[in-house]
């Protein structure tokens, strides 16, 4: 570690890191910061320890500016650089204003010592990783020093505090615990990585077009792709689903690939409806069958035991329908009372709901549950042939034919799961038939479960593990006041649906099951992020009919793009194995299977299918070229990978607009600079305004001199009508060929409000929900939801967690773990927080 010069107090640290910002971080300001740092330090301190103070000086005011944030960001980088480099960067080329940053980018880049140093780093980065064995060789075969010149150091300064946080803490590559990577070698050592598939002569001209819109922030792959791009083991797949088999050795295999695939980073979604119900005959041996719940226990504890790649611990998601007799026990999984052998608190659990008992629960009538092994083809089908058969089932049930069912009210079980859920945040409802109805491989089979985060809808079976290829179209990135930039953003998803079908190829699979499944049927998922700051870069409240309407364009566009391009992949490459026969092969679109799903229920879902763009061409290019892709979008949680683009989560709305965003690297504060800068335009960012805000949990509806236009723009998730929630994600479920994961933000305690919202879900059409986000049970009334049926006064409980209102990890995974009690600096007074999901595979 270096130690301490003249040159280097830390008065000229806060200097060159306020550079910008000096109308905020005055000279009073930054007296105070250094009298406060000063007091921390002890003599003879060196120089990491002198950077990683000023950082938690900076961090710990974030709350009253957000420039405070960027300067942090500036010395975390600087401190990173010295670990990277053995030496402090030279000259002043780490701390730019925006002025140097926009002419960096608009000419040929940073220039200088800096620049230099930077892209040496870069080239001995990739050098030492081979050497170590961490990085492929193959990357050596690239002229490193020609894709230097394309790094640009000046991106780095895209980064906010948490985002170099968290890059340096779990995403940069090391040699044993020793950095390899600055910030822009590691977008560039992920763009090497992902162009590795493409022909020799081209690679490095790919490997510049990706980096292009990775370290521009426009597009960002899921984590396990950022981990394991252009490294010894490529596993770059986000989330496997698979289904267990109704036979003690297949169900011990289904441990088995479970195991494998946690290790490599996947994230896992289980199909459990196919193993017997308890009490059922085991034929081989004359005994009764123990059911499901003790092998879901030892699936619990696999799941607990796998550390995915040193990054993160096992994440799994087990799926059933509500027809097994073993359902009602399986909504007790979670439960923090009763039997702890029976309870599998370490895995999440989810309910594939069909069309028929959402009608019984609607009708009030009666529901059966069964065994499967005595209705085996319940399972395999959907729509009117799942009610035909589901009825004859009961027949014979009536007759006396089958040895085990028991009716009850589909409305109590109904309301048992809404309970459950409430209670524990378990099960999440996911809706079968729309899943597969609307599926553009209904000719390969049923989807019979969705993955760890409920976006991805593809076909399984004992025979083949469905494959999640994730990536994020970063939407604030390409809106500015006057809308959407089409030509930037068309050509995102151009090089975006490339690099995901590169995917494919290199992908490293933990089992021959999920690369026959892959690699038959090729699906990726391009998903999007920053839906919400990207309403507030154009003005838009999110809760506004303007917003539906956004929603319904922007997500038209990115999937006639998609659609396009992989059918242009296709031309290029040729289509993928299954192609024949698919409902691309026939000419039906996700638009037109609104229609099919209409048909299928015998009633309107309530969203509009129109096109507005010219499908037509379209159309005619998959009739001649056919798809290089079964599947093409899936919306992702993306809160990891978000945080890294600095904008807000996939679709979600912002959790608040000061609060502690809590994940594995530690906790951080976060203030939402859009409010700030029109606060600030105002004369109205005081002090004053900054305590209410904190005292009303990060909420402006109670803030009177705040215009009420403001007011209704900067709505946080618990003071949006989570039915309107619901409507944007079906407008933009229109055209999604997959999924959306659809965090519900439930303001209430009323279960009849619970239950009409979830009804909402499955009248709109939509496949799947995600998360129960509730409120703490302990409220202040302090800030008002002015909805007219949530219109009593509610706020979450000061410093507490959101998540399902008993269930305290919120984490799409496996629970808190010990990596999460990090503090990277603190607030002057509590905020309210939400964790991040700990689990990395679809963020």
């Amino acid at each position: 570690m270096s130690t301490l010069t003249e040159q280097s107090t830390i008065r000229s640290v806060l200097e060159r890191a306020r550079t910008g910002h000096e109308d905020v971080i005055d000279d009073e300001a930054l007296d105070d910061l250094v009298a406060s740092i000063e007091r921390s330090l002890y003599e003879g301190v060196d120089a990491d320890e002198r950077d990683e103070g000023v950082v938690q000086a900076l961090t710990a005011r974030i709350e009253r500016h957000p420039a405070y944030d960027d300067a942090a960001a500036r010395v975390a980088r600087r401190k990173h650089f010295r670990t990277v480099t053995g030496e402090d960067p030279p000259g002043d080329g780490w701390a730019l204003d925006d002025d140097a940053v926009a002419d960096a980018e608009s000419g040929d880049g940073l220039d200088g010592a800096y620049a230099e140093r930077y892209r040496e780093a870069f080239v001995e980065g990739i050098e030492a990783g081979v050497r170590a064995d961490v990085v492929d060789e193959r990357l050596l075969t690239y002229d490193l020093d020609d894709l230097a010149e394309a790094v640009r150091p000046e991106r780095d300064e895209r980064f906010d505090y948490i985002a170099v946080d968290t890059l340096a803490q779990r995403y940069f590559l090391d040699d044993d615990g020793d950095p390899l990577e600055l910030p822009q070698a590691f977008w560039m050592r992920v763009a090497m990585g992902i162009a590795l598939r493409e022909d020799v002569d081209d690679r490095a001209e790919r490997a510049r077009e990706f980096y292009e819109v990775l370290s521009t922030l426009r597009f960002v792959h899921s984590s396990p792709t950022l981990f394991h791009a252009g490294t010894t083991h490529p596993q770059l797949a986000s989330c496997y689903v698979t289904t267990v088999p109704d036979d003690l050795e297949g169900i011990f295999d289904a441990y088995k690939a479970h195991a494998q695939l946690s290790k490599w980073s996947g994230g896992l979604g289980t199909d459990w409806t196919p193993v017997r119900a308890s009490g059922s005959l085991i034929e081989s041996t004359g005994v009764e069958s123990t059911g499901t719940v003790p092998f879901l226990k030892i699936s619990n504890d696999v799941t607990a035991a796998i550390n995915r790649s040193g990054k993160r611990r096992g994440a799994a998601c087990a799926y059933m329908e509500p027809w097994h007799l073993d359902f009602p026990d399986f909504l007790d999984l979670q439960r923090n009372t009763g039997d702890e052998r029976r309870r599998t608190h370490d895995m999440n659990t989810a309910a594939w709901v069909p069309d028929l008992f959402m009608k019984r629960v609607a009708a009030d009538e009666q529901w059966t549950l069964f065994s499967p092994d005595e209705v085996p083809d319940l399972h395999e089908s959907y729509g009117e042939e799942f009610e035909e058969l589901y009825r004859e089932y009961e027949a014979e049930a009536d007759a006396g034919d089958l040895r085990q069912y028991e009716r009850v009210d589909a409305a109590n079980l109904w309301r048992d799961m809404l309970t459950r859920l409430f209670e524990t945040g378990h099960p999440w409802i996911t809706f079968k038939d729309a899943c597969n109805i609307r599926s553009p491989q209904d000719h390969a089979g049923t989807i019979r479960s969705s993955n760890l985060c409920t976006e991805i809808t593809l076909n399984t079976s004992t025979g083949e593990t469905a494959v999640c290829n994730l990536g994020s179209v970063n939407l604030s990135a390409h809106v500015g006041e006057d809308g959407v930039d089409r030509e930037a953003l068309e050509d995102t998803v151009e090089t975006a649906m490339r690099m995901l079908d590169n995917v494919v190829d290199l992908n490293f699979y933990p089992t021959d099951r999920s690369e026959r499944s892959n690699l038959k049927h090729r699906p990726i998922g391009l998903g999007m992020m920053g839906f919400h700051e990207a309403l507030l870069e154009q003005g838009i409240a999110m809760n506004s009919e303007e917003a539906v309407a956004f929603a319904d364009e922007v997500t038209e566009f990115l999937a006639y793009n998609a659609v396009l391009n992989s059918s242009k992949l296709a031309a290029e490459r040729g289509t993928y194995e299954s192609y024949e026969g698919s409902k691309w092969d026939r000419g039906i679109f996700p638009q037109d299977t609104v229609a099919l799903l209409e048909d299928e229920r015998g009633r309107d879902v309530g969203v509009d299918a129109e096109e507005r763009l010219d499908w037509r061409r379209v159309r005619e290019h998959v009739a001649e070229h056919g798809m290089r892709n079964s599947n093409t979008m899936a919306v992702a949680p993306t809160a990891t990978i978000s945080t890294i683009a600095g904008t807000s989560a996939s679709i979600e709305p912002l959790y608040s607009n000061l609060y502690v965003k809590s994940n594995m690297s530690g906790d951080f504060t976060v203030v939402n600079d859009h409010l700030v800068a029109d606060l600030e335009q105002r004369g109205l960012w005081t002090d004053e305004i900054r305590d209410r805000l904190k005292f009303h949990d990060g909420s402006v509806q109670e803030i009177a001199e705040i215009p009420e236009g403001l007011r209704e723009r900067y709505r946080t998730a618990f003071e949006i009508d989570p039915r309107h929630q619901l409507r944007l994600s079906a407008a933009r479920g229109v055209w999604i060929d997959q999924s959306q994961s659809h965090n519900v933000f439930f303001p209430e305690t009323d279960g009849t409000l619970l239950a009409d919202v979830y009804e909402t879900a499955w009248d709109l059409g939509l496949k799947t929900t995600y998360y129960l986000r509730t409120l703490g049970a302990s409220q202040f009334e302090k800030s008002t939801l002015d909805m007219s049926e949530y219109g009593r006064t509610q706020t979450k409980d000061r410093g507490g967690d959101v998540s399902g209102a008993s269930d305290d990890r919120g984490d799409g995974g496996a629970g808190r773990g010990d990596d999460e009690d990090a503090s990277a600096g603190s607030s002057d007074t509590d905020l309210p927080s939400v964790e991040d999901p700990t689990c990395d595979a679809c963020q």
